[in-house]
């Protein structure tokens, strides 16, 4: 499966933006799917997975409650709607995708998935 991220940019704390992953060359519902982002200097880390029915969600503890992850297997999409921005949340944002199955509140390690797009910068502003 080929993964294409786009919906980054430029917004002030405190601000909302909708990232989305457009998936081809696959059968998407076959796949948990993922948000993982890296800022500069740090580590891949978890942010949101979503089952492939979209039943099971998992949200890092950092954007609980301020994130949402969705998918629309009909479209082959995955969105992350991200909201009450903090500086902390400025990286590079990658959709990622799996065959592997987590349970509700496991945060899986990026090397859980084999396949990824190329990333979405997300920049905000204090």
């Amino acid at each position: 499966v080929q993964l294409q991220a786009s919906g980054g940019g430029l917004v002030q704390a405190g601000g909302s933006l909708r990232l989305s992953c457009a998936a081809s060359g696959g059968t998407f519902s076959l796949y948990t799917m993922g948000w993982f982002r890296q800022a500069p200097g740090k580590e891949r880390e978890f942010v949101a997975q979503i089952s492939w029915g979209g039943g099971i969600t998992s949200l890092a503890d950092s954007v609980k409650g301020r994130f949402t992850v969705s998918r629309d297997s009909a479209k082959k999409a995955l969105d992350l709607q991200m909201n009450s921005l903090n500086p902390e949340d400025t990286a590079v944002y990658y959709c990622a995708a799996t065959r592997r199955r987590f349970s509700t509140g496991v945060f899986p390690e990026p090397n859980a998935f084999a396949y990824w797009g190329q990333g979405t910068l997300v920049t905000v502003s204090s």
